[in-house]
């Protein structure tokens, strides 16, 4: 299997929105991600929620490896990556997913059911609401195969 080679980040800053990051990447990409449920989930980001200018001071880190915003708050850029691919649809599409629950005649309800959710998330993901986060994208395909 070949070795996956991430992208380093080339340039970032804070977008409009809060907790949203422009990062543009090696290989010429540039996403704009959304940070606030990393942000949200960690104890070690809580400087970030309450400090717009603490957030606003991103810069890449050593070799674009990482993005930094001060000697204790750092993101490394797998996370973003990950993010990045989750958030434009490019881990599992709304229609990819449809195809997925109509295959199986899964309803909104047994699909929520199966996969562990609510019915109004599986309901965001089918009307491509919300992007399909990579763990449940793996569990559509793990069931493929039982």
């Amino acid at each position: 299997m070949p070795k996956k080679i991430l992208p380093r980040i080339k340039a970032v800053a804070a977008a409009d929105k809060p907790l949203t990051l422009r990062v543009e990447w090696s290989h010429g990409g540039e996403n704009l991600i959304d940070v606030s449920g990393v942000v949200n989930a960690f104890r070690a980001f809580a400087p970030l929620r309450d400090a717009p200018d603490l957030f606003a001071r991103v810069q890449v880190g050593d070799q674009g490896t990482d993005i930094v915003w001060n000697d204790e708050i750092d993101m490394a850029n797998d996370t973003l990556w990950r993010l990045a691919q989750e958030q434009s649809g490019a881990t599992m599409t709304a229609e990819a997913f449809q195809d997925w629950r109509k295959r199986h005649a899964f309803t909104l309800d047994t699909a929520a059911q199966t996969l562990g959710l609510s019915r109004r998330m599986v309901a965001y993901y089918d009307q491509g609401r919300k992007p399909i986060p990579r763990v449940v994208a793996l569990a559509t395909r793990a069931l493929e195969l039982s």
